[in-house]
């Protein structure tokens, strides 16, 4: 049964662009079908807030936390390590199509893994199956298998990657699909490895998970207030390809520099 609408629009900026990519796929759930995972979602939010499972990184659709808090939670980590003398590296890693790329098997495993009651577990498995989303355009119409799912149960797969076994010298920061990971060391070649073996074990999560990281659109940046002798080129790589190196970082609508000075923020901002 069809469930889902599909349109597009046109990204931001590139409207003169001769990329397919250009365009963006939104799909938009039924009504009945938004007011059943709503229903849904409060009943497991309510579980797995009241036993304290959803990791303390996770920051999107979660009661009393905000953008701010994610932001803040990343500057802390980072002047803790410029306190020390360190080198950080801010790792931005985009999600290829987000909450419509969602693998339903990983969020019925989550739902398992977090003890929810047996009939939240089968009436979500009801949910997810015989559903299907529909693209029209220029009377014609293209319908396919599976559809979209709304933020709460993309935190359950999420969770999953925030729970990883990282180093200590690594914080892993998720809001909603925006996800930074921050690693400090005291050398570039030493925060270089630790990141290369983290984003490995990010690798092997999105493989498992089904969900898949767009190497073009992910970036790293050195973080250093300290002349460096070390050569400052560096290679981080996600699924065996090296991420593009870049002076500025926007992160949830903040302009963050190598410097971690915010001069480009001002700037950008003073210009609007």
């Amino acid at each position: 049964m069809e469930d889902c609408k599909t349109d597009t629009i046109v990204e931001p900026g590139k409207e003169n662009s001769d990329e397919v990519s250009k365009f963006r796929p939104i799909s938009l759930l039924n009504s009945g079908r938004k007011m059943l995972e709503k229903l849904l979602i409060n009943r497991i939010n309510h579980h797995v807030f009241t036993h304290d499972i959803m990791n303390k990184n996770l920051y999107g659709f979660t009661p009393q936390r905000s953008t701010t808090d994610a932001a803040m939670a990343v500057k802390g980590f980072v002047e803790e390590g410029l306190a020390a003398g360190e080198i950080i590296f801010l790792i931005s890693l985009d999600v290829k199509g987000a909450f419509d790329a969602a693998w339903w098997p990983s969020i019925l495993n989550g739902l398992k893994a977090y003890n929810c009651s047996k009939n939240l577990y089968n009436i979500s498995k009801s949910y997810f199956s015989q559903r299907s989303a529909v693209l029209t355009s220029n009377n014609a119409s293209i319908q396919r298998t599976g559809s979209c799912c709304g933020p709460g149960y993309w935190n359950i797969l999420y969770n999953s990657l925030l729970n990883i076994q990282f180093t200590k010298s690594t914080k892993v920061v998720a809001f909603a699909d925006d996800l930074i990971l921050a690693v400090r060391n005291e050398t570039i070649r030493a925060a270089e490895n630790i990141s290369n073996i983290e984003m490995s074990k990010i690798t092997a999560w999105s493989r498992n998970s089904k969900i898949n990281f767009n190497e073009d659109k992910s970036k790293v940046m050195i973080i250093s207030r300290k002349k460096r002798k070390e050569n400052k080129e560096i290679h981080i790589y996600l699924n065996n390809k090296p991420l593009q190196q870049v002076s500025t970082m926007k992160y949830l609508g903040i302009v963050i520099d190598s410097k971690f000075k915010f001069s480009e923020h001002k700037l950008r901002s003073r210009k609007k």
